[in-house]
């Protein structure tokens, strides 16, 4: 698309749209479309606004002007495509790519939002995975940027239309060709994070995603009128693409976005977004606040003040109560109340949200004995004699919105009682129908009206605890062992690259042995043999048993396209043997490692 009035040229300065609009009444959900929530935003003044690394406003998209760009680019679709065709399109946080999705809704095109090259393991690895989504979604045309055209191109083997997002507006228009997508029709297509080798497509619907949606605004944040968002989620993922574009549109509230590329470059200008703007919400996996909070020593006196923060989510994966810690730690003095944070509970298959904590009351974190656990399957609490290696927090996730179901059932099928550790299952009206073009994973997916997560957990006091997932769970001599555990105890290791360990077990005939790759910085070999014992000896301490411990070149893990460790993918390096030279030039070391760590 050609530049606008709303694109910063030269040494144009954009004020960013205001938190509040001048005329329109506040309304929070309750629309049948997301076209529908659309149409009555652009009634107002508020809208989306994108920063640069100096915190510069680069270009804002007011939902007046998001709403005829829209419905001029699906004139554009709409005479191209037949009505319900996917479309592919690459997420990059960008007026472009928020244009083209509503142009879909508005066109009966269903989206199928696709990944930015970053974290997936390399070109290759980039390339394989948006095949892999185009091929599953059938998608009739890929639209992305075009520097990523060359990427498009030996993906899709011009088996696929290509466009770029710059030269859109070039396309012939069929005036009133476009018919919006209705009450009964589907949203998007959002495909999972590419933890296995084929994701699965999710299936939104209009009724599903709406119902969401206004359960989230109404039911999970309370949305009031003068609320403003500060987001740097990809919005390739649902936490990023339903929280922060879709949810923000429901309550007709401006939202700030970063990059997620720039926030790993500058994790404080996010702070910094929220202090100058006034952003009362805001949402980040667990290392987001762990990141921020190790750069806290950097910020400038004054520069930053969240104060005005109601509403601080956690989500998107494991809650690490360190990681809150550490973040109200550092920012309490700046104005952070340590009770805006809001641990929830969510997956894409339930649109996002599943459960909220009660706003503004202290986080619970449960102390549990993992020895007692792992023989019991029982979250009991540490005592005063628990031992800190056998000691594990974890941090409840509230409550399931209005209308939702959560239940955790044992291996029997049973509802299990407090405490219990369990398989969870789900139900309400945001759930998904299921995945596309794939039958079986759907059918397999559902238990009657319940959806099998796939996550393990208990309740306690009536909110839910989340442990982890059941595909993960490694399984030694009859014990449970939670990879993250392990994971975790590895990266306090000196030498050891922050979120770069994944532990996972292996079957050699024999039985099955934990196997752990561990990012390390440049060393000799004298330090690299050291680190492995070191190693060895904490992951005996944190698991109860040995473990191969192999230690990998920086930036060896592989990534799913929401940042988190592919835990199935870094297994399948393993057993590929992309490691071997590692393992080899370290044999020396791991033997005595074994050894010492079996005393």
């Amino acid at each position: 698309m050609p530049d606008n009035p709303e694109n910063v040229g030269n040494d144009e300065v954009l004020a960013p749209t205001p938190s509040r609009n001048e005329s329109l009444p506040f309304r929070s959900g309750g629309f049948a479309t997301v076209i529908d929530a659309l149409d009555y935003a652009a009634q107002g003044e508020t809208g989306y606004n994108f920063f640069n690394l100096r915190g510069d406003v680069t270009a804002r998209l007011t939902y007046s002007e998001l709403r005829t760009r829209a419905k001029a680019l699906a004139d554009r679709l709409a005479g191209r495509y037949e009505r319900g065709a996917r479309v592919a399109i690459v997420a990059e946080t960008s007026p472009e790519f928020i244009t083209a999705f509503f142009a879909c809704q508005y066109a009966g095109l269903a989206p199928a939002p696709m990944p930015m090259p970053v974290n997936l393991g390399g070109k290759d690895g980039y390339i394989q995975q948006v095949r892999l989504m185009v091929s599953g979604a059938k998608a009739s045309a890929v639209i992305g940027p075009a520097s990523l055209k060359d990427f498009m191109i030996e993906a899709v083997r011009d088996e696929v239309e290509i466009l770029d997002f710059e030269t859109l507006d070039e396309l012939p228009s069929e005036a009133g060709s476009a018919k919006a997508f209705g009450t009964d029709d589907r949203c998007y297509i959002q495909y999972s994070s590419g933890s296995t080798s084929a994701p699965k497509g999710v299936i939104g619907t209009q009724r599903s995603v709406c119902a969401n949606l206004s359960a989230i605004t109404n039911h999970g944040l309370y949305a009031r009128e003068g609320d403003r968002a500060a987001s740097w989620l990809p919005l390739y993922h649902d936490m990023g693409l339903i929280g922060f574009m879709l949810a923000p549109l429901f309550a007709q509230m401006t939202v700030d976005f970063l990059t997620t590329s720039d926030f790993v470059r500058r994790p404080l200008m996010w702070l910094r977004l929220i202090t100058e703007h006034g952003a009362t919400l805001t949402y980040s996996p667990s290392f987001g606040y762990e990141l921020a909070a190790k750069r806290a020593a950097r910020a400038e006196k004054g520069a930053i003040d969240l104060s005005r923060l109601r509403v601080a989510g956690i989500g998107g994966d494991m809650v690490r109560p360190e990681a809150l810690n550490a973040f109200a730690e550092a920012f309490g003095p700046m104005g952070f109340d340590k009770n805006a944070f809001a641990p929830s509970y969510g997956m894409a298959e339930a649109t996002l949200a599943i459960s909220f904590p009660e706003l503004g009351s202290p986080i619970t974190i449960d102390e549990v004995d993992m020895r007692h656990y792992t023989r019991s399957g029982i979250a009991q609490p540490a005592s005063a004699v628990t031992l800190p290696e056998n000691r594990r927090g974890f941090v409840l996730c509230g409550r399931p919105l209005p209308d939702h179901g959560i239940v955790v059932r044992n291996d029997d099928g049973e509802p299990t009682g407090e405490r219990e550790v369990g398989r969870i299952f789900i139900k309400g009206p945001s759930l998904t129908p299921g995945y596309f073009s794939d039958p079986d994973a759907s059918a397999a997916m559902y238990h009657g009206e319940w959806l099998d997560t796939g996550d393990m957990g208990y309740f306690l006091d009536g909110q839910i605890v989340i442990t982890g997932r059941a595909k993960d769970l490694i399984i030694i001599n009859g014990r449970n062992i939670w990879p993250q555990d392990i994971e975790w105890a590895v990266e306090s290791v000196e030498g050891v690259r922050g979120g770069g360990v994944a532990a996972f077990s292996v079957d050699d005939g024999r039985g099955e042995r934990i196997v752990v790759v561990a990012e390390r910085r440049g060393m000799n070999d004298e330090a690299l043999a050291t680190l492995k014992r070191e190693i060895a000896g904490v992951i005996q301490n944190a698991a109860g048993a040995p473990a191969e411990v192999v230690l990998a070149r920086p930036h060896s893990m592989v990534m799913t396209s929401s940042g988190k460790l592919s835990r199935a993918k870094v297994k399948q390096k393993y057993l590929d043997g992309a490691f071997n030279e590692e393992k080899s030039s370290g044999d020396a070391a791991l033997r005595p490692a074994l050894a010492e760590a079996r005393v």
